[in-house]
């Protein structure tokens, strides 16, 4: 049975929402003007709403109103500037140069400015796009303004009405991204222990998952975090809370697993972990559609795995050292169970109470503010900011006199266009939009073609090509950049019925810019290996804070510790991104992936480690409230602050511990009769992991001082 109306509405993800908010707001301002004042104006204003729009995103209504208010300001601005300098083709040039390296410095902010960074330099070319013998002066600035006026307030609407939706998605995709993170996790476990393609990729799934969860996870802290406390709110936050500390003991629950060898038996006991997994990733995504569906009477406990008998069906001997490790993994595997059965607890209605208050919660929500000591601190040679905004501004100028000059100069900003939609920050990125801008073109120019005779639908279409490449661009580019081509071709038409649709044109001017766009990458780069120095000293002092914090038996810690756990795996995460952008750079040019790849992966070990003391020292400290316990993890803090200190890495490496303590110094008791020993272990092993993030640490930055660029 097909699923009815208001569910196929329910199942809406928040990028489809928006982007229907934003086609409609652009829809019903052009609907407005043309009764007001005429089509043309109706299309200026619409182009003013557009560019506008570029930065009404999911988010709070309050960051929703100052990114529109400052990509509206900048929208008008940059029309304003065009108009000005029209009737000088020289100055104009220079004009299309200047916009983008003023509007790119906004990227100093963070990634929320880019949408902002990015509407002025659409707006110019707007501006650029209308037909000489249409030019209607400050009257064509006023239009646009006006248009952008009005999609300020319907934006400021609507983002509060959608208020309780956006945050409701946040919180399903966060949960989501969990459950992926488990399935990455259970492949890397089934992987051969040995690299090959296979478990490469794995490993490179397990990465970009982390990265993803990473970015959900602070899209419904902002979202959740800083809102009215009302009943809803507070479930939902005690959701995301236990999301948080999944993702948490998953990363523990990797420890001592390549103990269990790679012989048959070690292999099948892996393949046993990775199926719970499985199943409890299957069991947070069925959480996930009930709190979109707005119904929990569905879930129940039976489907979740049960981890005192997960090794039952697996034989072995009480003589193989390996049996006193299965009741840990036991352990682990039931701290995962128990929070995502109190997940959907949660969704059934059951009682709960948060553990950190409103004004605690705040403290993790990412800051909104915009500081020109921000853009200040990038005003030098060396900032990939600053080199960005230049590259940019030499490419968009180079590619606005090279239009000029070429036999069809009709349509100078589209080649212009082309340039500025796929010159990124970074080599990877720029790759990967030049292929789908040039596909995406191609295919819009085909979508346009098979629509022509449906002319009586253009507007509609207008409409829908305009929804569609705001919900996509940063979901899958080749639809975005599809409908965008769709969104051009038929605005130029709207504007000016009687010309002819330019397809070859528009093709040429695609090709040429994709290529253009792609040498000037080379210009002022900023490869990775520039900023990466700067990227392990901070990992290694969010490492040490996170340990000094980790490490101490103080529940009044317990705020200071969960935000020094994100900037960790923040840090981390840099790292991480850092080898995947590299990847797309100049040989010559790459970090030391080896050096960099063992760092991040003795980071997160040492991450898992301080995450299961903490736990134990949280959950079950009236059993190891024993005398040589505080000595013992007061004498580790030590060891772990100084191994991990960044100015100590010009001391050469730690001296020569225990690489590894193998099943020999496992405890005879099981964690769950006698915790101390286990504790006790723990400790020391999380000293070795910081010993070889630390050695790693030293080989990374000085294979970047042997291999200059």
């Amino acid at each position: 049975m097909p699923p009815s109306p208001s569910r196929l509405i329910k199942r809406l993800p928040a990028y489809a929402l928006n982007g229907i908010q934003v086609a409609a707001g652009v829809g019903a301002i052009q609907i407005v003007f043309a009764l007001l004042a005429g089509p043309l104006a109706a299309q200026l204003a619409g182009s003013g709403a557009v560019c506008t729009s570029l930065a009404d995103l999911p988010t709070t209504a309050g960051r929703s109103r100052q990114r529109v208010l400052a990509a509206a300001l900048a929208t008008v601005a940059a029309a304003a500037l065009v108009e000005a300098l029209r009737p000088h083709p020289l100055a104009l040039g220079l004009g299309v140069a200047f916009v983008p390296l003023v509007s790119m410095m906004a990227i100093a902010w963070g990634p929320r400015a880019g949408p902002v960074s990015f509407a002025p330099v659409l707006s110019m070319l707007f501006a650029m796009s209308l037909p000489r013998e249409l030019h209607l002066g400050a009257m064509q600035v006023l239009w646009n303004a006006l248009g952008a006026a009005t999609y300020l307030a319907w934006s400021a609407g609507t983002a509060a009405v959608l208020q309780p939706r956006y945050r409701r998605l946040a919180l399903v995709s966060a949960l989501r991204a969990t459950a992926q993170l488990f399935r990455s996790r259970a492949g890397v476990l089934e992987s051969p222990r040995f690299a090959d393609d296979a478990s490469s990729t794995r490993m490179r799934a397990w990465i970009g998952d982390e990265a993803t969860l990473a970015e959900q996870l602070q899209a419904a802290r902002d979202l959740l975090f800083d809102v009215p406390d009302t009943p809803a709110t507070q479930r939902d936050t005690a959701v995301l809370l236990h999301a948080i500390d999944l993702r948490d003991v998953l990363l523990a629950s990797r420890l001592d697993l390549d103990l269990l060898g790679d012989d048959e038996l070690g292999r099948l006991l892996l393949r046993h972990v990775a199926e719970a997994l499985r199943r409890i990733a299957d069991s947070l995504h069925a959480a996930g559609d009930a709190l979109m569906d707005g119904d929990a009477s569905s879930l129940a406990g039976g489907d979740l795995p049960d981890p005192a008998h997960a090794f039952d069906q697996v034989h072995v001997r009480s003589t193989d050292p390996r049996s006193r490790l299965l009741p840990a993994i036991s352990s682990r595997l039931g701290h995962l169970t128990r929070n995502v059965s109190s997940i959907r607890a949660l969704l059934r209605g059951e009682p709960h109470q948060l553990p950190l208050t409103q004004t605690q919660l705040r403290m993790f929500v990412a800051p909104e503010g915009w500081p020109l000591a921000a853009v200040k601190a990038q005003l030098t040679f060396q900032s990939p900011v600053l080199r960005h905004a230049l590259r940019t501004s030499l490419a968009l100028g180079s590619a606005y006199f090279l239009a000029l000059a070429l036999p069809w100069a009709s349509h100078p900003h589209w080649l212009v266009l082309s340039v500025a939609v796929v010159l990124r920050g970074n080599l990877e990125q720029t790759l990967t939009r030049r292929n789908a801008r040039v596909f995406g073109t191609m295919l819009g120019c085909v979508v346009v073609l098979a629509l022509s005779r449906l002319s009586a639908l253009e507007h509609l279409i207008f409409l829908a090509a305009v929804g569609v490449a705001h919900s996509f661009i940063n979901v899958r580019y080749l639809v975005t950049a599809t409908a965008a081509t769709v969104m051009a071709l038929l605005q130029a038409h709207l504007v000016d019925p009687g010309a002819p649709i330019p397809i070859a044109e528009r093709l040429a001017d695609t090709l040429l810019g994709a290529a253009l766009a792609w040498g000037f990458s080379y210009v002022l780069p900023s490869w990775e290996r520039r900023s990466l120095p700067k990227t392990v000293h901070r990992t290694l002092l969010a490492l040490q804070e996170y340990a000094s914090l980790a490490l101490t038996i103080d529940a009044d810690s317990a705020v200071q510790q969960r935000l020094a756990r994100r900037r960790a795996y923040d840090a981390i995460g840099a790292l991480a991104a850092a080898v995947q952008r590299s990847a797309f750079e100049p040989e010559r040019v790459r970090v030391p992936v080896v050096e960099l790849t063992t760092m991040i992966d003795n980071a997160q070990r040492v991450m898992a480690h301080l995450s299961v003391i903490r736990l134990m020292l949280v959950r079950r400290r009236g059993e190891i409230d024993r005398p040589e316990v505080p000595a013992a993890v007061q004498s580790a803090a030590g060891r772990l602050a100084g191994l991990l200190d960044p100015r100590k890495l010009a001391e050469g490496d730690p001296p020569q511990m225990p690489t590894v303590l193998g099943l020999e110094s496992l405890p005879v008791e099981p964690p769950m009769s006698d915790p101390v020993p286990w504790l006790l272990r723990r400790l020391q092993v999380a000293a070795i992991e910081a010993g070889k993030v630390r050695r790693a640490s030293r080989a990374t930055l000085g294979a970047l001082k042997n291999r200059p660029a």
